[in-house]
């Protein structure tokens, strides 16, 4: 009997690519049951194409071909392992935490972080770069375009942005620069408002930059050649407050922009185009997915049947979707592009934060979270984490209803970013002059307390003992102090 070629199944051989066949449909425990039944079968359930099959399926791996790995069933079970210790670090607080921190005494102005990548603008004008990925990171200066004369103290930064390829600045008076990750500090573009910016857009995964300034609305893109162009100019009523781009469009950019209560969709080839629009009901907050757009829209005691609430309209028939919300406070943030299918969230100036499932229409779940407000949220399958007013960061188990552990600093947090591994927040001040900066311009000595602070969280420590270490651990000993604040570390002090 060829048991190789011919698999017995009960009293029928059955060729092994039809045997195959039947094994796909089984899961891990199911091949796990079938490889004890005997040596063929066993060779069976454990065929590389099977194991293959669900890594691909669990979402491990994507990137990789069946060739790349010489046990699919062990690549599978590390990666299975990897995902149980992050969640388990996530949720005992277990890693560590660095503060990129600028020292020459600037204040904070505005953070922006793409895949680790955190970009920050100072008072001073300058911009910089981290990358948390390497354990060895320095914070490279991107140089500006020098102003008219070179005179005079260069303007504070307002905007920052950044994606896999760009990094764009809107400074104070007008001016944006961009520049490209892969080709140096230099700018690449440069272009300049009349007017103070107000809104600054960056397409998470494309090339597109709109800016906001006074009652004009200006998308830019480079063409195929790499020469940047103007695609679109757009007249605009009233004063923008919140702009966003529509990510993976293809042909021209699309923009969103919410002007008091008017939220417009701005196409070059229907460049008026109202999305939504009624008098006395501004709006609060703006988040847009590739096919939706969420924002908050905030009503008056006048209109008690209409609580504040969050709209989803769909891009592409320009009809609202649904309605969420039923809240006294106003909607100060909304996350729709990180969030699961079919969820977003939510925080809101009465303290809470509000998980949506918009095919429901209701609230999944709500969390009281911070005393002056929320000013930040994101959230994946699992967790929520969440920035307040008054400095505090929240990590909340969404399926529970719990917090599982908070952090806190002085300022409010402005930015939240993560990943399966890492955290990124920054508290940035609101007062960009504060008591007992300097008289004088030569002399950088704003309190330390009043500068703002950025700081990232990695929770991969254990297998990346070496590359997750404190800054200050791996530094020459000149500070002397420091704290882990219930972080797991490893110290160069243990081995003195």
């Amino acid at each position: 009997q060829n048991e190789i070629n011919e698999v017995p199944f009960f009293d029928v051989q059955l060729p092994y690519e039809l045997a195959l066949k039947i094994f796909r449909y089984l899961g891990k425990a199911e091949l796990g049951r079938c490889a004890q039944v005997s040596r063929t079968w066993k060779i069976l359930a454990e065929d590389e194409v099977l194991w293959y099959r669900l890594c691909q399926e669990e979402g491990y791996l994507l990137d990789m071909s069946i060739s790349d790995h010489s046990c699919w069933k062990l690549a599978l079970k590390n990666c299975r392992a990897r995902d149980h210790m992050l969640k388990t670090n996530w949720k005992n607080r277990v890693g560590a935490v660095s503060q990129l921190r600028y020292e020459p005494g600037r204040v904070l102005c505005d953070v922006h972080s793409c895949d680790g990548v955190v970009m920050a603008g100072y008072t001073s004008g300058e911009v910089r770069l981290w990358d948390t990925r390497a354990w060895d990171y320095t914070a490279p200066v991107l140089a500006a375009v020098p102003g008219p004369g070179g005179a005079g103290a260069p303007p504070h930064v307002s905007f920052v942005r950044i994606n896999s390829s760009l990094a764009v600045a809107a400074y104070e008076d007008g001016t944006v620069s961009v520049w490209s990750l892969l080709l140096g500090r230099e700018p690449i573009h440069h272009f300049q408002h009349n007017q103070r910016i107000q809104a600054l857009a960056l397409a998470p995964g494309g090339t597109a930059v709109a800016t906001a300034s006074g009652f004009e609305v200006k998308v830019e893109s480079p063409d195929d050649k790499g020469f940047w162009q103007t695609p679109g100019t757009f007249e605009i009523q009233k004063l923008v407050n919140f702009l966003d781009l529509v990510p993976d469009v293809t042909g021209s950019p699309v923009a969103v922009a919410a002007a008091e209560d008017i939220v417009y969709l701005l196409k070059a080839e229907d460049p008026g185009k109202v999305l939504h629009s009624v008098y006395g009901q501004p709006v609060t907050c703006l988040d847009v997915s590739a096919r939706e757009a969420a924002f908050g829209v905030k009503t008056f005691g006048w209109l008690l049947n209409e609580p504040n609430q969050i709209l989803l309209y769909n891009l592409e028939t320009n009809q609202c979707v649904t309605k969420v919300g039923n809240s006294i406070g106003d909607f100060s943030c909304v996350n729709l592009h990180n969030s699961p299918p079919n969820m977003l969230v939510a925080g809101n100036k009465d303290r809470r934060v509000r998980v949506f499932d918009v095919r429901r229409g209701g609230a999944a779940c709500s969390l009281y979270a911070h005393q002056l407000g929320v000013s930040a949220v994101q959230m994946d399958e699992w967790k929520v984490v969440s920035g307040g007013q008054e400095g505090l960061v929240c990590v909340w188990d969404q399926r529970m209803g719990t917090k599982l552990w908070e952090m806190h600093a002085r300022h409010p947090v402005r930015h939240v970013w993560f990943n399966s591994h890492s955290l990124i927040t920054a508290n940035i001040p609101e007062e960009k002059n504060p008591r007992g900066s300097s008289i004088t311009d030569d002399d950088p000595s704003v309190h330390r307390k009043y500068r703002g602070v950025i700081y990232s969280y990695e929770f991969s420590v254990d297998q990346l003992a070496v590359e997750s270490v404190l800054p200050i651990c791996r530094s020459s000993y000149d500070e002397v102090t420091g704290y882990n604040y219930n972080i797991g570390l490893a110290v160069p002090y243990d081995s003195i």
